[in-house]
């Protein structure tokens, strides 16, 4: 991957990185410096890759559908050959695949414009286009032909479409951040998984954290209801999940974050675990198990699959690379042969996975979707980040073969930035990378202990990346200029244990940060209209002079501080919110950006909702002057935040 980087670019010294982005200068600077490209898809003046992160084998195994996210559609390969048979154009950023149970249909969720698209798998083109909100994601079929299941995002519920005319018949709800359904063999349940962890209870200070909690939701097909809600403790970012095909075990690919503690003394596993939850009857109560060892970290699994003779399972492993094959009857008897703990967790047991992964097979860059053929010999892996397929050999367990979707694109600044964001290796034993705490380049939802503020001190809710350009300085404590400095030796000191990255890398990874969009804020009307709620929301968002006819200080007006056009002065401010945890009173304006997205608030996620912001946090009226306001009057001020 770094090969085709070599001498490609000049290399800045940190502290000259620093001044450029201070002056505003980063952008334009970096992309002088890229390599030039062909003349291939360009969007925003932008290389566009394929990016494949699902595959999906057509039911008589003679087709491989891709779903590729940035070049926005589904690749048809011939499974022999290995060919292009199609390119199927679908929405803005698709997440997710599946066919319908005879194969005639190919559904895909285009997660950015709140769309489904129904592929006619004969006709290899688009019939239908339909509306579905709430940031669709994951998406299975019934055995009946009647629903279609779509998991939603943002509005944290699963939908039911009509499966002929898709229209939406009722909402579920499901976890926070609802992502990826998986149908049981016979179709009858449907398990829905998320990648935030459910708001926790209701917590007054540092004394009251609580590890994050997440579930999965188990869902009647046939009857289109929730059933059950198998819960997930200290668990977030829960991925993909698979059954073999008896139905009588089950895998869930998710993060165990150790986010209690202070982050510190990673050589001694002090950030996360990563692990599989199983269920069903070869395991009785659910059990979890880990995928690290005591010196190799299995770095944001993604993908799970079975082989059909339940002889093996594979787990996508996006960070550290590779893919992890373990013997299905080897972690029966693990399970069964060891005392269960009270906790029935075998996480903190980094022995544990030498017990039942068989081998780790490398592959390409930040590997997600895989799928098992028909025959059950090959493996497909779908590599996001450098636009490859490989096919791993499941006899051997060997790489059989790469299939190649990039056209030979050289790797772009923005690219090679990416990658650095998601991959582990520049960790301490590849235990952790960005995305593991900013999934899928956004948040995780949870509350961490950062060493630099003293063991126990400054807990603080992690931020959302998106859009952060131009709303510097950087952390809660605004202690950070520019994000090269964010980014550059204090993570490699603090998180990484390890000084890795070279200028280049550095640059290329502040660039791919810096130039993350924000989604569509399903709140604000493309038009700039506000809804009467948001219109009185506004005035209030805005106001100088209380109900009572006093002025309120500019200094505690929402407008003063919450300014310009990501909702952010940039300046520090005392609004009422310390902890005894904490080692200072005055917090940097965070901006308003897809504000509803976020929650917990506050520096430190105390705040479940925007709503206890004011209502719990803000009795003495510093962090603006709402304490004169009714019920309907604060939610009309929460309106309009959230339409920012």
């Amino acid at each position: 991957m770094n090969g085709a980087l070599v001498n490609t670019r000049k290399l800045l010294p940190h502290a000259a990185i620093a001044i450029l982005a201070a002056f505003g200068l980063w952008l334009v600077a970096l992309s002088s410096l890229a390599p030039a490209t062909h003349a291939a898809q360009v969007e925003n003046g932008l290389e566009v890759y394929a990016s494949p992160l699902e595959i999906v084998v057509s039911p008589d195994g003679a087709r491989l559908y891709v779903l590729c996210q940035e070049s926005r559609e589904v690749r048809v390969l011939d499974a022999a050959k290995y060919t292009l048979i199609k390119s199927i154009s679908v929405g803005h950023t698709p997440r997710g695949i599946a066919l319908s149970h005879g194969g005639d249909r190919l559904y895909v969720t285009n997660s950015w414009d709140d769309t489904l698209s129904v592929i006619d798998t004969r006709q290899l083109a688009v019939i239908a286009t339909w509306p579905v909100a709430g940031e669709p994601s994951g998406v299975v079929a019934d055995l009946a032909g009647k629903h279609i299941f779509v998991a939603d995002r943002i509005a944290n519920d699963v939908a039911v479409l009509d499966a002929q005319t898709g229209a939406e018949e009722k909402r579920l709800m499901a976890g926070r951040g609802a992502s990826y359904l998986a149908l049981s063999p016979d179709r009858s349940r449907i398990y829905a998984t998320h990648v935030y962890p459910n708001l926790p209870p209701v917590r007054t200070g540092f004394e009251n954290r609580t590890p994050p909690q997440s579930e999965i939701t188990v869902i009647d097909a046939a009857r289109a209801t929730v059933v059950d809600r198998i819960p997930l403790k200290s668990i977030t970012g829960v991925f993909h999940m698979a059954f073999t095909a008896d139905g009588r075990l089950g895998a869930v690919a998710e993060y165990h974050p150790k986010n209690m503690i202070p982050l510190a003394h990673l050589e001694h596993g002090g950030a996360f675990a990563y692990t599989l939850t199983l269920i069903g009857a070869d395991v009785g109560a659910p059990i979890e198990i880990p995928l690290d060892e005591l010196d190799r970290y299995a770095s944001q699994p993604f993908g799970v699959v079975f082989t059909l003779d339940k002889r093996s399972l594979y787990v996508s492993i996006g960070g550290s690379e590779c893919v992890l094959a373990i013997d299905v009857q080897r972690l029966l008897h693990f399970v069964h042969s060891h005392p269960r703990p009270a906790n029935n967790s075998f996480a903190t047991d980094l022995a544990a996975s030498g017990n039942y992964v068989v081998a780790r097979i490398p592959v390409g860059a930040n590997p997600r979707g895989i799928a098992i053929s028909r025959d059950g010999r090959s493996l497909f892996v779908a590599n996001r980040l450098d636009d490859t397929i490989s096919v791993i050999d499941t006899r051997t367990n060997r790489m059989a073969s790469t299939i190649a979707l990039g056209d030979g694109k050289p790797v772009s600044a923005m690219r090679h930035g990416e990658q650095t964001f998601y991959t582990a290796r520049y960790s301490f034993q590849g235990q952790i990378g960005c995305s593991s705490c900013h999934i899928d380049s956004t948040f995780d939802g949870i509350t961490w202990q950062l060493e630099p503020s003293g063991f126990g001190r400054d807990i603080v809710d992690n931020k959302l990346l998106e859009d952060i350009k131009g709303t510097e300085p950087y952390k809660w404590t605004g202690t950070n200029p520019s994000v090269p400095v964010e980014c550059g030796p204090r993570t490699e000191k603090y998180f990484w244990r390890s000084e890795q990255y070279d200028d280049r890398t550095l640059a290329d990874l502040a660039l791919y940060i810096l130039a993350l969009p924000p989604r569509p804020n399903r709140l604000h009307s493309p038009d700039d209209e506000l809804t009467p709620p948001q219109e009185r929301g506004e005035a209030i968002f805005k106001r100088a002079v209380d109900k009572f006819k006093k002025p309120i200080p500019e200094s505690n007006r929402c407008s003063y501080c919450h300014s310009g056009p990501k909702g952010t002065n940039q300046k520090l401010f005392d609004v009422g919110t310390r902890k005894p945890s904490d080692n200072s009173s005055l917090l940097k304006t965070p901006m308003l950006t897809n504000i509803a997205l976020t929650a917990p608030y506050l520096h430190d996620g105390s705040a479940r909702s925007l709503e206890e912001i004011w209502t719990i946090y803000n009795p003495n009226d510093k962090h603006g002057r709402t304490n004169d306001l009714t019920k309907d009057e604060l939610n009309d001020l929460i309106e309009y935040l959230r339409s920012r």
